[in-house]
């Protein structure tokens, strides 16, 4: 349910207003625009009378909301949410850039592409240091000391570190990361989404591979309904017929987000093609229709990576993909 309220609401009456609803057990979202204030309630509001609350002085209308998600909705919180990251934001005005390789391979490796992505506009560094493999043989990350190589890079670069959190037990190792990103194997890891939902940090949900719209929201429902509003969600492509790509990018979920949540939403264009060739022209179109932001990556070999070269950019090609990113975002911002 949401609760539009009059311009200027007598402060004695909303403050009793939201005494009540809290004695009801009904949490409360309070998103403040330029002509109105939005109280969106959670909980079990089936047993509050519409009328009744539509009727008080300072109330100008009362809608239930249909959609399950709730905190995550567009109608509790109208204006566009902006994340801030370091000394940066995801959302808003700005287009961020993450980048680098898909595992940390080593200090001087994830040293060398995090320089190298920020000379050429990428304002935040990806790389893994656990991964999820589907093959048990496959490399699986250098775990805890990938990360102290990520936090060197970010120490030599300045860019915030995005990784992804696989497992309960390794949150405790991820107090210095600046962004925790679940992947999608875990999407529906509820119990995970739980335990990021109950710290600050922001968490970056890409979409399982047969996620609908609903579900994924769903997911960062979970994490919001634990008190952290920074989430992020992106879309990594979703398994369909096709087998010529890796999977297959779902671009119009950008503009069906859009009109569903405030939520920014990136667009991971390397896992969804596998392709290196395809990176730069579904990113184009990805900034093209308004994402708020791009994850690539970005491997100074990528040959000799041991996790997937064959979607990866060198540094070289990554600076010509950023540059043309930037000018679509600053032409897109214009229109």
């Amino acid at each position: 349910m949401i609760v539009v309220l009059k311009q200027n609401p007598n402060a004695e009456q909303l403050e009793s207003l939201i005494a009540w609803l809290k004695e009801k057990g009904i949490s409360i979202h309070t998103s403040a625009g330029e002509n109105h204030t939005i109280l969106g309630l959670v909980g079990d509001t089936s047993q509050l009378d519409m009328d009744l609350i539509a009727a008080l002085d300072i109330v100008e209308d009362v809608k239930r909301i249909q959609e399950p998600f709730k905190n995550a909705n567009r109608k509790f919180h109208p204006a566009d949410s902006e994340i801030p990251v370091g000394n940066t934001q995801i959302g808003g005005d700005t287009l961020t850039i993450m980048a680098g390789p898909c595992s940390v391979e080593s200090e001087a490796q994830i040293v060398g592409i995090a320089k190298a992505v920020k000379a050429s506009g990428a304002t935040m560094l990806r790389g893994g240091a656990f991964k999820p493999r589907t093959s048990p043989y496959s490399f699986q990350g250098l775990g805890e000391r990938g990360l102290e190589f990520l936090k060197v890079a970010r120490q030599e670069t300045g860019l915030p570190i995005v990784t992804e959190l696989m497992d309960l037990s390794q949150l405790p190792l991820f107090k210095d990361v600046d962004v925790i990103q679940i992947g999608a194997r875990n999407m529906q890891n509820f119990d995970l989404l739980k335990a990021v939902g109950h710290q600050e940090k922001p968490v970056m949900i890409k979409r399982g591979m047969a996620a609908t719209y609903e579900e994924w929201l769903m997911s960062a429902e979970y994490v919001m309904s634990g008190g952290n509003e920074n989430v992020i969600l992106c879309e990594r492509g979703i398994r369909t017929f096709e087998t010529y790509t890796r999977n297959t990018l779902d671009l119009s979920c950008i503009p069906v987000l859009r009109r569903l949540t405030h939520l920014p939403i990136v667009i991971d264009p390397s896992h969804a093609t596998g392709k290196s060739w395809l990176v730069e022209p579904m990113a184009c179109g990805a900034v093209a229709t308004g994402a708020d932001g791009v994850l690539i990556e970005v491997h100074n070999d990528p040959a000799h990576a041991l996790c997937d070269g064959p979607q990866s950019l060198k540094p070289e090609e990554f600076d010509r993909v950023a540059a043309k990113l930037l000018k679509i975002h600053e032409t897109v911002k214009a229109l």
